[in-house]
């Protein structure tokens, strides 16, 4: 093995990775955020007397659960360009994840509202609370304890998705960024192996984050 690891080269770009990592943290954050919407949405949903709105919860969910992620991407970037909905990189792929985590939270949202009791809402509309007040100050707080590390484990999974970004053209998150330096050097170890270890401590960040976010808010 003759191969000559070039570390200095590598480093030098640490600051353009390091953007990159920003930019992958901003599409992971965006598309939890707007996929948590959806969740509720979708778990409130599957419960509904509505056939045709439980019918669009369960589709969603069997095909964001059930199909490839890249698959997905691929369907928000070129799908819906053969329709004449022509989607940028970033929000093609901040669509597709934010699809895909609605669709596996979803999921967890329903097994989380099911094990909130009944007698929490029918107190609360006892004291006097609209259902929907009743919903968001005392239903929701109890599933969000539950489902918390899920919750967790779906953001990493949110930050090491948009690396699927890539194959769409994505260029300034931390893969592009990497793939941009690899093609003008053939560094592929040395850029590689420093953009794996900024994705571990992204990911190693969200952990200790929620950790110290669980401790404040639900330690009683």
């Amino acid at each position: 093995m003759d191969y000559t690891f070039q570390w200095r080269a590598a480093f030098r770009a640490l600051p353009d990775m390091l953007w990159g990592a920003l930019v992958t943290l901003e599409v992971a954050l965006l598309s939890m955020v707007l996929g948590t919407l959806l969740a509720i949405m979708l778990a409130l949903a599957s419960g509904s007397r509505f056939r045709a709105v439980r019918a669009l919860s369960l589709s969603w969910v069997e095909l964001a659960r059930n199909t490839p992620a890249l698959f997905q991407i691929y369907m928000v970037y070129f799908g819906l360009g053969s329709l004449g909905i022509f989607l940028d990189s970033f929000l093609a792929l901040l669509a597709a994840i934010t699809f895909n985590n609605a669709g596996y939270l979803a999921e967890t949202f329903r097994g989380g509202l099911r094990a909130v009791p009944g007698t929490q809402m029918r107190a609360a509309r006892s004291l006097g609370m609209g259902q929907f007040q009743a919903f968001r100050l005392i239903v929701l707080p109890q599933m969000f304890r539950v489902v918390f590390p899920p919750l967790t484990n779906q953001m990493v999974w949110a930050i090491l998705m948009t690396s699927l970004g890539v194959v769409v053209g994505l260029t300034n998150d931390l893969t592009g960024v990497t793939q941009d330096l690899n093609v003008r050097s053939f560094r592929t170890f040395e850029f590689f192996a420093i953009a794996a270890v900024l994705y571990y401590l992204m990911t190693k960040l969200v952990i200790g984050s929620a950790r110290l976010m669980a401790w404040r808010l639900f330690r009683y």
